[in-house]
């Protein structure tokens, strides 16, 4: 059995701060907040998903926000950080823009290609890189235009305490390409034109703990429900031991850990974000689902509320 996943479907971290985290993501950076909802295994706490216009698989990154979580160590078992594919052209931009938050940035260079690296509010890694690949975003937040709008992900880097093991499942699992080896990197390539690149460095990485500003997991995408059913079938075949099949409302989810620490999920593409609220009105309720939906009063009572406004520079 052959499969080949087009790239990463979304990617989910911890945070503390609801607020701080949308200011950041939809105030900073410019993404949408796509859906407001709450973790289903705990839902006391919220979780917020941006990403472009309409949330998009390969632009998706969502938080678990919760006032007082400890905060997290990153480190091997985890995605180490977190890239997004920026026009060609806009790298200046965005610095500029960084700066007038004050947030500190540096360029890398890896493989070829020049990265804007800085941190979010929670410490999160993140990091911008031209790309002329992936469709331009259409939303538009505080002045910002399709020439310098994020794109969706570039892709991540990811920390493996075994990276044989980690670069193993991603050819022989999920059907990356290999493309080569630069400065204690490995990189990886999937089909797709965004979130499709990803880089291992060849050196393990001591465990890192969760907490916030530390990724939970990064999820993979199926491009249906069968060819999901496929996906968990294959991964099982390959000797790991994946979840039932989740539905998340907004995608189907399997689970299962690769023999480097890392927790991948793979998803589906449909049915997305506009399955429980009209397209042009994504992120502006708090939407539950159904079985939740009696507790709505005591689970609003119980999250700080949230908004998204435009951020003032620093």
């Amino acid at each position: 059995m052959s499969q080949q996943t087009t790239g990463i479907h979304h990617i989910t971290a911890f945070a503390r701060d609801p607020q701080a985290n949308v200011d950041f993501y939809a105030g900073v950076l410019g993404l949408r907040l796509v859906k407001q909802t709450i973790n289903f295994d705990a839902p006391e706490v919220y979780h917020l998903y941006f990403g472009n216009e309409s949330g998009s698989p390969g632009t998706i990154i969502t938080f678990f926000p919760s006032p007082g979580s400890p905060k997290g160590r990153i480190g091997g078992g985890q995605v180490g950080i977190t890239s997004y594919a920026v026009p060609v052209g806009s790298l200046s931009f965005w610095e500029q823009r960084l700066a007038g938050f004050g947030i500190q940035t540096q360029q890398v260079e890896r493989f070829g290609e020049t990265y804007l690296q800085f941190t979010d509010n929670e410490g999160l890694n993140l990091e911008l890189v031209e790309r002329s690949e992936g469709e331009p975003s259409s939303w538009s937040f505080d002045g910002l235009t399709p020439d310098q709008a994020i794109k969706g992900f570039g892709g991540a880097v990811l920390y493996s305490v075994k990276p044989a093991a980690t670069m193993d499942a991603l050819q022989h699992v999920l059907g990356l390409e290999r493309e080569g080896e630069d400065s204690g990197y490995a990189r990886f390539q999937a089909s797709g034109d965004i979130g499709n690149v990803i880089d291992v460095p060849l050196a393990a990485a001591e465990w890192g703990t969760g907490g916030a500003g530390t990724v939970h997991h990064i999820a993979w995408r199926a491009q249906d429900f069968e060819d999901h059913a496929r996906w968990q079938a294959l991964v099982a075949e390959k000797g790991y031991r994946p979840t039932s099949i989740i539905d998340r409302q907004y995608f189907n989810a399997i689970y299962f850990r690769e023999g480097g620490g890392i927790l991948f999920e793979i998803a589906t593409d449909p049915p997305g974000f506009a399955n429980d609220e009209p397209a042009e009105s994504l992120g502006e309720t708090l939407m539950l689902p159904e079985w939740y939906e009696p507790h709505r009063a005591q689970i609003q009572a119980g999250l700080r509320p949230i908004q998204v406004r435009v951020v003032e520079g620093k």
